[in-house]
């Protein structure tokens, strides 16, 4: 890829053996350059490209990403799935998953299905139905105010309350999705222990059927690239 890109006028580096998918680009506009229109690459944060695969999926599994926005992570997932199997892409947000469907339809891929999430009969339909679930869930972006500077004039106290609301209500319903045995990712792009750690401690405590397998905080000092949080449970086979 870095050869190609090279012919074409535009130098990469290596982020590192940590991103072994990823090339860093200088600023500028790519996205109508031929490459990209014919689906030979997307646009991701590096750290954010650390996410699909700490989900462990494998072709032929049944996946859900259920908070799947425009598919940066969806389309990455399909990639590691080798496009076989499949792979359900749900969002409260229709116009999304439009946006999805247009990258995925460019990047060549055929095992994304899109859902729009119309009312919890919407999740309860899934009852137990996937292999690896991925909750890359609504978030305070504190792990982003370097791309998105004005993110901090939203954080008052009423909306991370919202917030926090919000991703214990995601991860307490959408992990009845979850096949026992199964594993799930709950993700943010925040680095509160408040919307990573005691969530996760939270909904443990609360429901005895999964366990932490792994969990990991990227700080945005350590590369100079965005902070996330990601921990993996198992569902437990009862």
């Amino acid at each position: 890829m870095a050869k190609l890109l090279e012919n074409q006028g535009i130098l990469s580096q290596d982020p590192g053996p940590n991103y072994p998918s990823a090339l860093v680009l200088s600023r500028q506009n790519i996205f109508q350059n031929d490459l990209f229109k014919s689906g030979f690459f997307e646009v991701q944060d590096a750290n954010s490209q650390l996410i699909a695969p700490f989900l462990d999926v494998q072709a032929g599994m049944r996946v859900i990403d259920a908070c799947a926005g425009a598919g940066g992570k969806s389309l990455h997932l399909a990639a590691l799935m080798k496009n076989k199997g499949t792979l359900l892409c749900l969002d409260k947000e229709a116009y999304k998953l439009n946006e999805l469907r247009n990258r995925s339809s460019r990047a060549g891929v055929s095992i994304i299905e899109t859902r729009p999430i119309e009312s919890t009969k919407t999740i309860k339909r899934l009852h137990r139905s996937c292999d690896r679930l991925l909750l890359d869930v609504p978030c305070s972006g504190l792990g982003v105010l370097r791309r998105n500077p004005d993110a901090k004039w939203k954080l008052s106290p009423s909306f991370i309350s919202e917030i926090h609301t919000i991703q214990a209500q995601i991860l307490s319903q959408y992990s009845e999705m979850l096949k026992p045995g199964g594993k799930l990712v709950y993700a943010t792009c925040s680095i509160l222990p408040s919307e990573n750690q005691k969530q996760v401690s939270s909904f443990l405590e609360a429901s005895k059927n999964f366990e932490l397998e792994e969990e990991s905080t990227i700080w945005p000092d350590q590369k100079g690239f965005d902070g996330f949080y990601m921990a993996r449970l198992t569902r437990k086979n009862n």
